[in-house]
């Protein structure tokens, strides 16, 4: 027997336009603003706040860090038509924490740390949906805030 014979559906997968590339960059420069920030003025608990909100950052309500309210963008997750969570934005984000674990490590976790943001840029500007290695991971997407309506 087919899968016809069981009424199975194939799942239709919303394809939605890639959200403008200058403004993830400057939400990510103000999200690393913020971590920066915290890891200056509260050592070292102030660094595992960092590696926390770099983790979790995408998850706060409306699927927004704070750089991402500020420029009018959003995580969402296509395939279930609702904004990111706590889950999908700790997936989406372990390339860029491991990152900043690498950094800790003078010489070669400053190299290893530019080749993964360099990888993930490289991704962003290059993938039709503007889709990166966390992206994949996670099954989520970053859209301009008018381009997904959700519930609030």
């Amino acid at each position: 027997m087919g899968d016809e014979s069981w009424g199975a559906v194939a799942p239709v997968l919303l394809v939605y336009p890639k959200a403008q590339v200058l403004n993830r960059f400057i939400a990510k420069f103000v999200d690393l603003l913020l971590v920066a920030a915290a890891g200056k003025i509260a050592p070292p608990v102030g660094w595992l706040a960092g590696l926390a909100y770099v983790l979790i950052a995408d998850g706060l309500p409306g699927g927004r860090s704070v750089g991402k309210r500020l420029a009018g963008l959003q995580t969402v997750v296509p395939r279930a038509r609702e904004v990111a969570g706590f889950q999908e934005s700790i997936i989406r984000n372990l390339p860029l924490g491991c990152a900043y674990l690498l950094f800790a490590v003078p010489y070669v976790g400053w190299v290893a740390t530019i080749l993964v943001i360099g990888f993930e840029v490289l991704l962003i500007i290059g993938n039709e949906q503007g889709l990166r290695l966390g992206d994949d991971l996670a099954h989520t997407q970053v859209l301009d805030v008018d381009q997904f309506d959700y519930p609030d």
